[in-house]
């Protein structure tokens, strides 16, 4: 597996989250305890935190390197599967932590983003509370 990072950014002001350096892909054992909807949220804080706009792609493609096994294809996990985020993103919407859809772009509400930076906070310290 590949060392490389991703560093958590907009640390300034109000962000809890310290600017650590992150694996490229999270221990396995530590994400399967993480629910589908906050990997979905954070994936969606690093892209756009990184991409400045989150298209379905982008995070199908964020949340399969992240999270492998969580979003792989049932059979060829060597690929991801984009209805792993269909219904989860629904239900994201409808809980208003996000807003778009998979034709233009995702946002996080400021709810949404809290979460997101919990779930940031859970990965920096290798734990869960």
């Amino acid at each position: 597996m590949a060392e490389h990072c991703i560093h958590i950014a907009g640390v300034t002001g109000s962000n809890p989250v310290p600017s650590t350096p992150m694996k490229k892909a999270f221990d396995e054992q530590l994400y399967k305890r993480v629910s589908i909807n906050n990997l979905i949220l954070f994936g969606i804080y690093l892209v756009a935190v990184n991409d400045t706009k989150c298209s379905f792609q982008a995070l199908v493609k964020k949340c399969f390197n992240l999270f492998p096994k969580t979003f792989a294809l049932s059979g060829n996990s060597k690929w991801p599967d984009t209805r792993k985020l269909d219904r989860p993103l629904r239900t994201l919407r409808d809980k208003k932590l996000i807003s778009g859809d998979p034709q233009t772009t995702f946002s996080l509400t400021k709810k949404g983003k809290k979460i997101a930076l919990g779930v940031a906070k859970i990965f920096t310290q290798r734990k869960l509370l």
